[in-house]
């Protein structure tokens, strides 16, 4: 049996009814067979939304279902992209891509994905002012020389084109505006929507897809928001796959009979960034001093456990661009000596705000580190507040220091490093010009191997400089019966489920 890590024990929500209705409904004395003829597998996120372009657009969830429903020009497979409905991809020239289609695709209605279906979507996504439409405001015109030909102009060089169109989930342009069509989407996926009830279950049923019938008949996502419930459901045979796995149960299911425990690290992170515009964090020898005053490997083996690993740049091991650098060591004597030199030998007062529902034991996270400063006489005010009020403070950078998690959609350096440290963004008072110029030419680079020498640079920079603390990735550990064949756990959280099979 394959047991290591896990990811996540996530958002606690006190819905019992909700777990209970879903248990009752599974019908468990002997149903096992039943549950395993499609395949019942739960995520730890609800899904609320079936729009890939909407305000949920980045969210793990909406994500995973947009996988299962529509097409994406480009594919991500581990580190390389592959075609999915485009065959191939040029950039004619600096300003101009070029796409080729397949045109042998349909949506699950019968009638054909062309060109202009991938214009709309491309253009509803840019217009939809939404966490992915920043992916494509370069883009300033999409051309349709024919059905199977897309033509996509940018007013500056886009290196991450490629990537990006991992990320552009395919609607049918004559139908994406009608109203109620998310309650029930059309696409051109391998699973098409039987029924779904946002934020409690989505039921799929597999299409002829073009490139070959799904090996299951049907697909259902139940969100089980209990822990208790999720792992019940798992041992009894109601899923089949369950993930992540908290990790206060991976002991619990370890030896566990049919049942298989697998890990990868994920995209997501946690990162604490002070604000390099307010003292005394404009001083990087403070801001290296607070790293160095935090136990980070006691923190992540004891408070994660097998739920995270210590990180080594300001991006996850399994994202495109990441370039290990040397651990901050934790040296409370040497950190005093940092704040003597920059004059805080006496330490000083600050604040580190975070929201509870961050992610999983980010208040143990906060409080740990909190608790580590104050042995060299720093003194920090926890500020745990509601999501709207931290987004509120992030924006306006009223804060001191701020604890979050973030996930890299796209699995490519870009979506982090250039959307959070060039300073055009302005998220946290840090600039520094030599790092916007690295970002600036990585972002418009098509050179894959330069991209990354680029993003190499620029790890090193927002290491060394301490633009933040950067102590854990997430660890997703997959639940799987027995019954369940030729499931691959992804970085992504987002499982390609085509080559599933359930055997009895």
């Amino acid at each position: 049996m394959a047991t290591a890590h896990t990811r996540r024990s996530f958002l606690k929500i006190s819905s019992m009814s909700l777990a209970a209705a879903y248990l009752a409904s599974c019908s468990f004395g002997g149903s096992q067979h039943a549950a395993e003829k499609g395949l019942r597998a739960a995520f730890n996120q609800p899904i609320n939304d079936l729009d890939p372009h909407g305000p949920s657009s980045v969210d793990e969830s909406t994500l995973l279902a947009g996988r299962l429903i529509y097409d994406t020009p480009l594919q991500r497979r581990g580190d390389e992209l592959v075609p999915s409905v485009a065959t191939s991809w040029e950039q004619t020239d600096p300003n101009t891509w070029v796409l080729t289609l397949r045109d042998d695709v349909t949506f699950h209605d019968g009638s054909p994905l062309t060109a202009s279906d991938v214009k709309a979507s491309l253009e509803r996504v840019r217009d939809a002012g939404t966490a992915q439409s920043a992916l494509w405001s370069s883009v300033t015109d999409v051309e349709v020389p024919d059905d199977h030909t897309v033509r996509i102009i940018t007013d500056t060089p886009l290196g991450t084109m490629p990537v990006n169109l991992t990320l552009l989930f395919i609607l049918p342009a004559d139908k994406m505006n009608d109203e109620g069509f998310f309650r029930k989407p059309i696409g051109s996926g391998p699973f098409k929507v039987e029924s779904f009830t946002p934020s409690s279950v989505l039921e799929l049923s597999a299409t002829d897809y073009w490139n070959g019938r799904p090996k299951l008949n049907t697909v259902t996502l139940p969100y089980i928001p209990e822990t208790s419930s999720q792992i019940t459901a798992l041992r009894t045979g109601e899923l089949s796959v369950l993930w992540p796995v908290p990790s206060d149960q991976i002991q619990e299911l370890e030896g566990t009979d049919d049942i298989t425990l697998e890990t990868v690290p994920s995209y997501a992170y946690y990162f604490m960034w002070f604000n390099c515009g307010r003292e005394p964090f404009t001083d990087p020898r403070v801001r290296r001093a607070m790293w160095k005053a935090v136990d980070i490997s006691t923190i992540v083996e004891n408070l994660f456990r097998e739920g995270a690993e210590q990180m080594t740049a300001p991006i996850p091991s399994t994202v495109f661009g990441h370039a290990p650098q040397e651990p901050y060591p934790y040296d409370p004597e040497a950190a005093k000596r940092e704040l003597a030199e920059a004059g805080l030998g006496d330490g000083f007062r600050t604040s580190l705000m975070w929201f509870s529902d961050t992610g999983p034991l980010a208040d143990g996270l906060a409080q740990t580190m909190i608790s580590d400063w104050a042995k060299i006489g720093i003194t920090v005010e926890p500020h745990n507040v509601e999501k709207a009020e931290w987004l509120r403070r992030l924006n306006a950078k009223e804060f001191d220091m701020e604890l979050q998690i973030n996930t890299v959609t796209t699995g490519d350096a870009d979506f982090t490093l250039g959307r959070l440290y060039d300073s055009s963004a302005d998220r946290m008072g840090y600039a520094n010009p030599e790092l916007d110029s690295i970002l600036r030419q990585a972002h418009s680079d098509s050179d894959q191997q330069k991209r990354r020498e680029l993003y190499a640079k620029a790890c090193e920079i927002i290491w060394n400089d301490a633009v933040g603390i950067f102590p854990a990735t997430l660890i997703s550990t997959y639940g799987m019966r027995s019954t369940v064949k030729g499931f691959e756990p992804v970085a992504s959280n987002q499982p390609d489920l085509r080559d599933v099979t359930l055997e009895d």
